[in-house]
């Protein structure tokens, strides 16, 4: 049975699909090509979300799409674990020749960010032979038990799921005084793993740490046999204007976790990092039934060669620029539009209200309605809920950007009239 409408399709939706997952929208999407969407309506949006940060090469990419056909109807799993296959090893060995470090790296594949975060610190572990791990306040990894304690906001990651896991210690984002003082009060470092952490925060409100904040950093963990693993799912994969955000401060982490727009939608996700530590699990302790499944190696294999022949990485850095820009003027304009937030491409500003500048969490939640309904797809995050986001695809035109702007401002202009 096919719905045609919207209506049709919300109240199947209503009967089939719990309500514990939410929706941005409930405008279904039939098709995408680029930076826009088209509902069963017919209708186009312009997407300024881009699938929250794993469409930064935009939607439907010729090249993705038949590099997905062509090896779906080749193979489409056999599971690596059981019958290994090219494409893994081929992913693998880009992969670690494009991530940051000249140490020798290996990788392990799954099948989400949470997962990859969950098998980084499950081989920091086992390497270090210790059990602490240090997060950072406003931090998000994601949604399984382990990384759902890793993540700060509660409601509506954590409310009502606990226990939560041990041995997780959080500490202030930015301010390496306060990981020094964190090792005299709460924890010695001889006990620490490793310290995750995602160099510019997504759901915590796209926060960018001062310049010389992670390399400090890092002399901390090196100094103190601590290993760094920096959390690129959503930095990653050119978002910032380097390929990965840890190159903004010259880090060389340990081990760093991709997924989202590294297969451009496909369920893939990645481990990599310094060989000696993956090399120390024994036989057996890291993998899983879909890991590195071949069609969605093929799509990231795709999209790494799109980054390299199409110029992505310039067209994230115009795109950074043009978004500042204009955050810049509506900031001037708009007494409601607070802080700018975030690098490159991955760009937000705050929303307040009154004199305290008082985080303006329903203003947020109006302006991403008006937008949807006219048009944009529009995500808000932050501990407050007050941050509007931007993670277009690097492929969007001038004159797609020009008309989501045209859109956002016009709701700007509507709650600041109100």
């Amino acid at each position: 049975m096919s719905a045609q409408t919207n209506q049709e399709l919300i109240d199947r939706r209503k009967a089939a699909i719990t309500t514990a997952v939410g929706n941005a929208s409930l405008n279904f999407i039939a098709s995408g090509q680029g930076a826009v969407l088209r509902d069963v309506e017919g209708r186009d949006y312009i997407d300024f979300a881009g699938g929250i940060g794993a469409m930064n090469i935009g939607h439907s990419h010729p090249k993705v799409v038949a590099a997905i056909k062509e090896q779906a109807e080749k193979l489409t799993h056999c599971c690596f674990m059981v019958n290994p296959y090219e494409k893994a090893v081929a992913l693998a060995e880009k992969l670690c020749k494009l991530t940051p470090g000249k140490f020798p790296k290996k990788a392990v594949f799954l099948n989400s960010g949470s997962e990859a975060v969950e098998n980084a610190v499950k081989v920091a572990r086992y390497a270090t032979k210790r059990q602490a791990i240090v997060v950072f306040e406003n931090g998000y990894h994601g949604r399984t038990y382990l990384t759902m304690t890793m993540t700060t906001k509660v409601k509506p990651f954590k409310l009502g799921f606990g226990p939560f896991a041990p041995e997780i210690y959080r500490v202030p984002f930015g301010d390496p005084k306060a990981l020094h003082d964190f090792f005299l009060t709460q924890i010695n470092a001889e006990a620490v793993a490793a310290v995750v952490a995602e160099p510019v925060q997504g759901e915590g409100g796209f926060n960018a740490p001062p310049s010389d904040y992670f390399p400090e950093l890092a002399k901390i963990c090196h100094d103190n046999g601590i290993l760094l693993v920096m959390d690129e799912i959503q930095s990653g994969m050119g978002r910032t204007g380097k390929m990965f955000a840890s190159e903004n401060w010259g880090i060389e982490p340990d081990m760093m976790v991709i997924g989202k727009s590294l297969a451009a939608g496909m369920p893939i996700a990645a481990v990599v990092g310094k060989a000696e530590l993956l090399d120390a699990v024994h036989v057996g302790g890291l993998g899983g039934t879909y890991g590195a499944n071949p069609v969605a190696c093929a799509a990231a294999l795709a999209v790494l060669d799109v980054f390299e022949k199409e110029s992505l990485l310039e067209k994230s850095v115009a795109l950074g620029k043009k978004l500042d820009a204009k955050f810049k003027s509506w900031q001037k304009r708009f007494p409601m539009v607070g802080g700018l937030r975030g690098l490159g491409a991955m760009r937000g500003f705050e929303l307040v209200t009154g004199p305290a500048k008082t985080p303006a969490a329903d203003g947020a939640m109006k302006l991403a309605a008006y937008c949807h309904e006219n048009g944009l797809v529009l995500l808000v995050t932050g501990i407050y809920g007050n941050i509007v986001r931007c993670l277009a695809p690097f492929v969007i035109t001038d004159e797609q950007l020009e008309k989501g702007f045209s859109i956002l401002e016009a709701g700007l202009e509507k709650i600041h009239n109100q």
